[in-house]
């Protein structure tokens, strides 16, 4: 495949709309990977960066990191994929291979910075490109292999959805004995319910209401709590060992680090576009720990990914067709989903 234009959906501006455009991808290299995309999962932190919220970004944009699909080439160089294999691409495409982090196998913290699936540079200096669109050319190094025990549109999701809430998870060792709280039951949530519970830690959801009760209790939680309630934190001051925190809107820390256990962890995998306040004392008392966490790198990707088809755990989605996407940002905004929407690449 030489450089060529393929089929796009992308913000020509920031907060514009999306439409539908072309957009170059380099011809297949060494050990590139082509990918047919099949599936591309609408992440809150596409909205986020199509309308600035995170800082300026590059225009056209072309959102979409979670990304599921098919090789259909593969450079003179690849040993990992061939022709046919089912893969996925996540949130960055390429990072230094060379720091501390990328050595380790934690490319998402690499220390000259991740190339960004979309709205980056690459090492050429030219713009990224994400997942709504046709076709993706990728190192064979930054690309997953998704198990056939996974359908390729649930499974898009995983690639950022899953990974976020998997990667805290374990680094803070929930499992049998742990309690853990998830606030929020969205796009990140829900699949935080499915993960912990499948690891084997008792799971509460701390929503606003309790409209989405039944829902949380299907996916694998055993308690469902209304943060809207004043009562809740009187109930469970104390209780968990971990709360992850998977909302983009200021939270108020204060409150929630008192439901926490001595040693307790509150970790943001959500990222408000504004600043958040806390008072010392409600970490100091406790020793409690307020930390964030970022994605993964690329083998704990893979073994989230791994671990999800060992134990059935795709996204619940709502598929769309591409000239529907812009609607769908404004019901993400409303949480207006359940709990993931997947655009079919082939409507693009």
């Amino acid at each position: 495949m030489s450089v060529t234009q393929v089929a796009a959906y992308a913000a020509p501006a920031p907060k514009a709309p999306l439409e539908r455009t072309t957009v170059p991808r380099r011809p297949v290299g060494e050990h590139d990977v082509l990918i047919d995309i099949k599936y591309a999962g609408i992440c809150h932190s596409d909205i986020h960066q199509v309308r600035d919220g995170w800082g300026k970004g590059i225009y056209p944009m072309v959102p979409g990191h979670e990304i599921a699909g098919v090789v259909t080439e593969v450079g003179p160089g690849v040993t990992k994929f061939a022709v046919g294999d089912r893969v996925g691409v996540g949130c960055f495409v390429d990072s230094c291979r060379e720091c501390e982090y990328c050595l380790r196998g934690q490319e998402q913290f690499c220390a000259k910075g991740m190339t960004g699936t979309y709205n980056a540079l690459d090492k050429n200096g030219e713009p990224t490109y994400g997942g709504y669109s046709t076709h993706l050319v990728v190192d064979e190094n930054y690309t997953v292999r998704i198990p056939d025990g996974l359908s390729l549109d649930v499974a898009a999701p995983l690639l950022c959805a899953g990974i976020t809430l998997y990667s805290p998870l374990r680094h803070w060792q929930a499992g049998p004995g742990k309690k853990v709280a998830i606030v929020g039951l969205g796009g990140l949530g829900h699949m935080g319910v499915k993960i912990a519970a499948a690891l084997g830690a008792e799971v509460t959801v701390l929503s606003q209401s309790l409209r989405k009760k039944e829902d949380g209790l299907k996916l694998g939680a055993s308690h469902y709590y209304a943060t809207d309630d004043e009562a809740t934190f009187e109930e469970l001051a104390g209780s968990f060992d971990l709360i992850l925190s998977t909302v983009s809107a200021p939270l108020g820390l204060d409150r929630y680090l008192t439901l926490l256990k001595v040693d307790g962890a509150l970790v943001n995998v959500g990222a408000p576009e504004e600043p958040v306040e806390l008072n010392l004392f409600s970490v100091i008392g406790g020793r409690k720990t307020l930390a964030g966490s970022m994605i993964g790198g690329i083998a704990e990707t893979q073994e989230m990914l791994d671990f999800c088809a060992e134990h059935g755990l795709g996204s619940e989605i709502e598929l769309i067709r591409a000239e529907q996407i812009n609607e769908a940002y404004e019901r993400v905004l409303s949480s207006d989903v359940r709990y993931r929407f997947v655009i079919d690449a082939s409507t693009i």
